[in-house]
């Protein structure tokens, strides 16, 4: 019984006087820096997602301005559409990525080794030029060709070799020793219309957007969630301090 009493006293005591404008200040608090961190959020999140298609819809730049030689892709290359001029490796040194569907249907990426134009010594870059249903190597261009396309990280998961030069993944680092020359540290989706004889256009992968991208917004967006958490802090102070000088 007297818990009960205890527990009404201090309910009364915290619904009366002054008290109640600082619940309401409190309410107010909370709903406007809730209101303003979740549109700061949001902003993040926007300029995350614009910043990895804006990427893919620049006009293109020379590969060997986005991208060297032995070089990692760096996050903010991820998606940049490129161009690149120069000849074909061997049809056989081609290579067939499994698992890939277009429309529903299971085929392959066909991944070949485009040797640079200009390089010294030569480096390639692996391009992947279309889709196919047949587990063969397709013919290659035998002249000097130009390329466009959209850069893109290498893969996880199993860059072994298989029968008929078929791998489970764009794993670059497993693949350098399958070519005779360097690799470039990304490889390219072809972009060029229309698709090579014989293969399907793919469509890119959607790259990853840079970390610092909108990072001011997200920062804001704590601030003002921190801003909340702190005014529930001084609330839970002021009323425990009441009741207990009531008290």
């Amino acid at each position: 019984m007297l818990t009960v009493r205890a527990r009404s006293t201090t309910a009364r005591r915290l619904l009366r006087g002054p008290l109640l404008g600082l619940h309401v200040l409190l309410v107010l608090v909370l709903v406007g820096t809730g209101v303003a961190g979740g549109w700061q959020w949001q902003a993040w999140r926007s300029a995350q997602r614009n910043d990895a298609a804006e990427r893919m819809t620049r006009d293109p730049v020379p590969l060997t301005e986005a991208l060297g030689p032995d070089e990692p892709l760096a996050n903010e290359d991820d998606g940049v559409a490129v161009d690149v001029a120069g000849t074909y490796a061997p049809r056989t040194d081609q290579f067939l990525v499994s698992g890939r569907t277009l429309a529903g249907e299971a085929g392959y990426w066909v991944l070949s080794p485009l040797v640079v134009a200009g390089t010294k010594p030569p480096a390639a870059v692996l391009v992947a030029r279309g889709w196919t249903s047949q587990r063969t190597l397709p013919a290659v261009p035998a002249d000097e060709v130009r390329e466009t396309g959209v850069l893109a990280a290498g893969e996880e998961g199993s860059g072994t070799v298989g029968a008929d030069r078929v791998v489970a993944s764009v794993r670059l680092p497993a693949l350098v020793g399958e070519v005779d020359t360097d690799l470039f540290g990304g490889y390219l989706v072809r972009t060029t219309r229309p698709a090579p004889p014989g293969l399907a256009a793919i469509e890119p992968p959607t790259a990853d957007p840079s970390w610092s991208v909108g990072l001011r917004n997200l920062a804001y967006a704590l601030q003002w969630w921190l801003f909340g958490a702190f005014g529930l802090f001084m609330w839970w102070r002021i009323c425990r301090d009441q009741v207990s000088t009531v008290a």
